[in-house]
This record gives C-alpha cells, structure tokens and sequence, in this order.
C-alpha cells in the first residue's frame, strides 16, 4: 500500500470506549492505551454492570478510567465515580451548564469532565448546538471547568453507531479546548484528520473494533494505535 502523509508529529491519544471483558482491559492496559471507556448507561448494549461489578473496576489499575453517562442524575454519577475510582465522567446526553456545575462541585477534585457534543445531519443545528455548548463553557467557566470536549455522531442511541459525521463542520469553529474525536472512526477514514484545521488531543473508537457490542477485536486495535502514534513521521 502506497503510504501518504497523515499529519507530521502528530501522535494523538487514543479511547478505547465500550469495554465490558476484564481480560481485554488488561490487554490494552499492557498496550499503553491512554483511556478505557466504561459505558452506565443502561439501554447500552455495553452496559458496563452487566459484566463488571463497580468493584471490579475500582481495581483496575489505570490513570485514563472514563465512565459515560446519558443524562443521570448527579448523585448516581457522583456515587459510580467514586465506587468505581473512576478519573473522568464524560457526559454523553443534553446536560446543561446548571447540572455540570452542580456534578463538578459533588466529584471528587481530581476527577475530570468530558462533555460530548452529538453531531447530526442538520448543519444549521449542528453550527447553533457547538456555539451554545461554547458560549456556556465562556460564561460559566469559573464555576463549569469542563476539560475536553467530544464530539461524536449523534443518534437515538447515544452514540456507538459506527457512523461517521462531517468533520468539516468543526473546522467552522475555534475549539476553545482539547477534545476527542469520535463516531465511526477506523482505519480507512482516520487520514481524513488532516483536513482538521485543529487537530483532537484523542482519537475515540468503539463499534469499528469489535466482534461484537462490548466484545473488542484487540489485535485490530493495536494495528490502528500503531498506525495513529507510533508510525514514522506521522504516516500511514
């Protein structure tokens, strides 16, 4: 295969989200991956608590635990993240500014916030939802300290599609924070990040490296972080 150039120096991180098989944590763990995704929310066919107890996952040994949630109360949020050590809570649903700075005061200090911003086909939409989500950051920023955004494909199902959004329409804006990017990332579409005018602090996969929901393909995984970290100069 002809190699063409992705971005030079360009080594993003890399979310592994979906994860149920304590065998397979352990596996991406021993890979270096920077963050696991653990999904409680419950319509997910990776529901994290039909595999693994909060106790099972307090004892993961890893600095990148990431617990998603679709619009929950904060009490629950608050009580999974510290049973379940959690070290970010990314919030995949339509929780406003006055939750978010209600949750932040509850979590634990350390912990940090993930706000996900869905992206559907309606561009006008899509435009109003990212200027309303950054205006509030603006506004609220002493007391809503969000740390990332991520932006993912946007469905009835809360993400893990496999879908693809536009990308171009991030490049409509100044993203005011470092942020993942999701939804139907793979191989064959992950050299279109050089057409982003400003590149993600991480690449987030789920659906695309999966045998089945929650059942990761952990050699395909390695073959993709090999191809966006450790490829020289930036290529694929």
């Amino acid at each position: 295969m002809n190699q063409q150039p992705l971005i030079t120096q360009f080594s993003p991180a890399l979310k592994v989200c979906g994860l149920t098989q304590p065998d397979q944590v352990q596996e991406l763990i021993t890979m270096n991956v920077d963050f696991l995704g653990f999904i409680f929310y419950e319509k997910s066919p990776r529901y994290v608590l039909n595999h693994l107890s909060l106790g099972d996952i307090a004892q993961i040994n890893h600095q990148g635990k990431v617990g998603v949630f679709v619009n929950e109360k904060v009490e629950k949020i608050v009580e999974i993240t510290k049973k379940g050590k959690l070290n970010l809570i990314q919030l995949h649903g339509d929780e406003d500014a006055h939750l978010i700075i209600e949750l932040k005061k509850q979590l634990p200090p350390d912990v940090k916030i993930i706000k996900v911003i869905r992206i559907g086909n309606d561009t006008v939409e899509n435009k109003n939802k990212i200027n309303q989500t950054f205006s509030n950051n603006i506004e609220e920023q002493n007391q809503q300290p969000i740390t990332y955004y991520l932006f993912d494909t946007d469905s009835k199902a809360f993400g893990g599609t496999g879908q693809q959004f536009d990308w171009n329409v991030l490049n409509e804006f100044e993203i005011p924070l470092p942020y993942f990017l999701s939804g139907g990332i793979s191989e064959g579409n992950i050299k279109n990040i050089e057409l982003l005018d400003q590149k993600p602090f991480a690449i987030d996969i789920n659906s695309k490296f999966e045998i089945a929901p929650g059942d990761k393909n952990v050699d395909k995984i390695k073959k993709f972080k090999t191809i966006i970290q450790e490829s020289p100069n930036g290529t694929i």
